[in-house]
């Protein structure tokens, strides 16, 4: 994990409580550009609450958001988004209805600089960006290997596709961090295994720093170079996918069976 330099993005003590239940506690986390890092834990250990302190849907109790030497914390999520903060669901979002394609121009959009009245008057400066969008959207989606489906309506995707289209908007709003909340939810091993190398490849293509969170033990310890544990909120370890395979704690509360640790 590297330690030098001016760190892309911090939280420095995390809190947040809900009346009297405190759902993470104090948790910090350092991250340097380029870094493919891992958050796991039982059920109900905090990890999406993190996720939501991060990129503006929960203002924490406590603590600080960081990003490129900036306190974000609070600030709402499209003004996270805009700074380079880019995040998937647990459950898919996408507009089930709209095709592929008009599902990743609705993420460039947010970047449109034609007023609403050049939009409603059909004004040749919104045509030109709408046709430049489009363009980026066709390109994108070649470089996700979405491009042959993107006249087809986002519901009639398969799941794995449907997965990657969702990650393909995030990265039409140009992050620096992409946040994936359990990528891998619900996939079978073949496409598990392409969700791995599909996540190394944009990493290096898009000059990514990537934080997850995922259930799949297989899928974190081969794809992930540093994991955080929580356990009821508490950060209980991290370390290297070896060092938290082997680590008592984690496998007390999350890994299960010593044999697969060790194995």
């Amino acid at each position: 994990m590297a330690t030098l330099g001016s760190a892309l993005f911090e939280a420095r003590n995390l809190t947040m409580k809900f009346g009297g239940l405190v759902a993470v506690n104090n948790f910090s986390l350092r991250l340097e550009g380029g870094e493919l890092m891992g958050l796991i834990g039982p059920n109900g250990a905090g990890k999406t609450t993190i996720f939501n302190m991060i990129t503006g849907n929960l203002v924490p109790t406590s603590g600080n958001v960081i990003w490129q030497g900036e306190d974000i914390t609070g600030l709402p999520p499209h003004k996270i988004t805009a700074k380079g903060i880019a995040r998937t669901f647990q459950n898919i979002r996408l507009f089930a209805d709209m095709t592929v394609l008009e599902n990743v121009m609705v993420s460039f959009h947010y970047k449109i600089k034609a007023s609403f009245w050049h939009a409603m008057l059909g004004l040749n400066k919104y045509r030109r960006e709408e046709e430049r969008i489009r363009e980026r959207s066709i390109n994108l989606l070649r470089e996700v290997g979405l491009a042959h489906l993107a006249g087809e309506k986002a519901g009639a995707l398969a799941y794995g596709q449907q997965r990657r289209l969702e990650i393909a908007r995030a990265l039409a709003t140009s992050p620096k961090l992409l946040l994936l909340d359990e990528p891998a939810a619900g996939m079978n091993p073949q496409e598990t295994m392409e969700l791995a190398d599909f996540v190394r490849k944009i990493r290096d293509s898009f000059n990514l720093t990537i934080f997850l969170i995922e259930h799949d033990m297989k899928f974190v310890m081969g794809l992930c170079e540093w994991i955080k544990v929580l356990d009821y909120g508490n950060t209980i370890a991290e370390g290297t996918p070896e060092e938290i395979q082997n680590n008592p704690e984690v496998i007390k509360a999350y890994l299960g069976e010593p044999k697969y640790a060790t194995g």
